[in-house]
């Protein structure tokens, strides 16, 4: 079995082992436990770095042996939370800047936590240092830094899963296996995805002092540096475009990748976008409120929508994706799917997996704010696909390339809509077909003295 051995005294604990058995056979009996313990490392402690850290805990024996965070009192929370989960009840060594963690450290896997703007530099470098990775998405800020991340994972070859674990989402697993394999949609013609949730952060704080526990200039990077006005984690970074990518880089990310992922698209052939602030023009945030985005393939349109403000046009499906088929329509999300027949067959529903009896700790977890209870057995299976890949030298299902697509995909679309024009991407020469102007966009300047990362020489 490859270097793994079976704990069957834990087996069938719970949705996530019994799609485990059912992925990876033998090898998926329980939670797959490697020969060897696994070092693991943690770069960025917040919210969604503790979070995964925390399910990858869950599902193998790793020593974490390493946290890193410019943030100390975040810091020293989640060090503390790490003691008490872990077997070892060791304590992590603490690090303020990644580079010296990647130094002082073998690490077998990394993790990155970090806001979207750090992504590229920490994986190129933990890949660098011998780890394999597993990184948020969306996966860069600028395309360049995508094709960046995709070329060392190659040149060092190692594991790079994407945080994209609708792919390991059980309920999306069985539609895509049940529903769309199985044709019961016929030709898929048409695509809609959207986003309405009000998530959109805003407000005019005033600027003020940098507290001491905070390492604002290590936190801004290779961004552009903001005036300081409150700490930025959680969901204030996200409503400024010096770290992100917007709403559609945030979450279209996800329901664009789980399209491809289930109707087996590749890059789409043209992609256009148009949008802007038109409701929420009070505060700070310099986001759209308002977009919608067109993803061009050989007889289907992939078309995105999103608002932070108003109500959606399907309350049960606030953000989530259709797929319109001339035999059917699928509607899904993080939270269910519904097959509705054209005429003829059953109507198929599937509800969310949750495992809260059978992991109590994601209920009792004391973190702020509380995990995903939805996006939990998605993200246990998701950290065992990238376990298994690890072992077999494999590709994950979330590669790095895959995960590269689709967040270059949205970054293109935001580019659409601030030049006002379609855009052709051509993957192979790494430029935007006859468009100087939007090629000089492909890759953001940084900040001194941060260098971007160049595909032909990670």
């Amino acid at each position: 079995m490859n270097n793994f051995n079976i704990n069957r005294r834990h087996f069938l604990k719970g949705t996530t082992a019994s799609l485990a058995l059912s992925t990876f056979g033998e090898r998926g009996l329980d939670l797959i436990y490697p020969a060897k313990t696994l070092r693991v490392g943690l770069i960025g402690t917040g919210w969604y770095g503790k979070s995964d850290l925390f399910r990858l805990i869950q599902v193998a024996p790793v020593e974490v042996v390493a946290l890193c965070d410019v943030d100390k009192n975040m810091l020293a929370y989640a060090a503390k939370l790490v003691s008490q989960r872990q077997k070892s009840g060791k304590t992590p060594k603490l690090y303020g800047d990644y580079r010296k963690m990647l130094a002082d450290n073998q690490l077998d896997i990394v993790l990155i936590g970090t806001p979207d703007h750090w992504h590229a530099l920490q994986m190129i470098d933990a890949v660098k240092s011998g780890a394999h990775v597993y990184v948020q998405k969306p996966i860069s800020v600028d395309v360049i830094e995508g094709e960046a991340m995709v070329a060392a994972a190659r040149k060092y070859n190692r594991v790079v899963q994407v945080g994209t674990q609708r792919k390991s989402t059980p309920h999306l697993i069985e539609a895509k296996k049940k529903i769309v394999d199985a044709g019961l949609l016929g030709k898929v013609a048409h695509v809609e995805m959207c986003c309405y949730l009000h998530m959109r952060n805003n407000g005019n704080p005033p600027v003020q002092a940098v507290p001491d526990f905070l390492d604002y200039e290590m936190w801004t990077g290779p961004a552009p540096m903001r005036p300081y006005d409150g700490l930025p984690h959680v969901r204030w970074w996200r409503t400024f475009m010096e770290y992100g990518n917007g709403i559609t880089g945030d979450m279209c990310v996800h329901m664009f990748d789980t399209v491809r992922w289930m109707l087996k698209l590749g890059w789409p052939n043209r992609i256009s976008s148009t949008g802007g602030i038109y409701v929420q023009k009070d505060g700070k945030s310099n986001i759209s409120d308002t977009q919608s985005a067109l993803f061009e393939y050989d007889g289907l349109n992939c078309v995105w929508q999103h608002r932070t403000w108003g109500t959606p046009n399907n309350p049960a499906y606030p953000w989530s994706f259709t797929l319109y088929g001339e035999k059917g329509t699928l509607w899904a999300s993080t939270m269910a799917c519904d097959f509705i027949p054209d005429g003829k067959g059953e109507k198929i529903h599937l509800d969310v997996v949750y495992e809260k009896e059978k992991y109590p700790e994601d209920v009792t977890e004391p973190t702020e704010p509380k995990i995903e209870l939805n996006a939990a057995p998605a993200t246990r299976l998701h950290m065992l696909n990238f376990l298994d890949a690890i072992d077999k030298g494999s590709r994950p299902v979330a590669d790095i390339e895959e995960g590269h697509i689709s967040t270059a995909s949205c970054i293109l679309a935001n580019m659409s809509m601030k030049t006002g024009r379609p855009l052709i991407y051509d993957p192979q020469k790494r430029q935007i077909v006859g468009d100087s102007e939007a090629n000089a966009l492909l890759a953001r300047p940084y900040r001194q003295p941060w260098i971007h990362p160049d595909p032909t020489a990670v």
